[in-house]
């Protein structure tokens, strides 16, 4: 976000491309402490440990054992959950093609 946008407190339109690369920056390097994907109305673990990560214009879901996700930003709908604990990640996956659902819960260091 520009300096003016920050001083204005303008923000892109919820939606667009620059709205949703100005979210994959805000989670960079965030710590994920495990992710669960909605496959038939339940919520499965997929993964533990791990970071999210934006590189060269692509957002990066990596556990410990694998690499769940990537696609283009601009083409990722990144949502907080209500509880501060996580985000939610939809997207179109380019590894294997499909539409995908992730819940990311984040590591509290206190």
């Amino acid at each position: 976000m520009s300096i003016f946008g920050k001083i204005f407190n303008k923000r892109p339109k919820e939606g667009s491309a620059q709205f949703r690369l100005e979210a994959a920056k805000e989670n960079h390097g965030r710590v994920i402490r495990y992710v669960t994907e909605r496959i038939d109305e339940n919520d499965n673990v997929v993964g533990r440990g791990g970071a999210l990560t934006l590189k060269d214009g692509n957002f990066i879901i990596d556990t410990s054992a694998d690499r769940l996700y990537v696609a283009p930003a601009t083409e990722t709908d990144i949502s907080k959950l209500m509880s501060g604990d996580g985000v939610v990640v939809k997207g179109k996956n380019t590894i294997d093609g499909k539409y995908h659902i992730y819940t990311v819960y984040f590591v509290y260091y206190r």
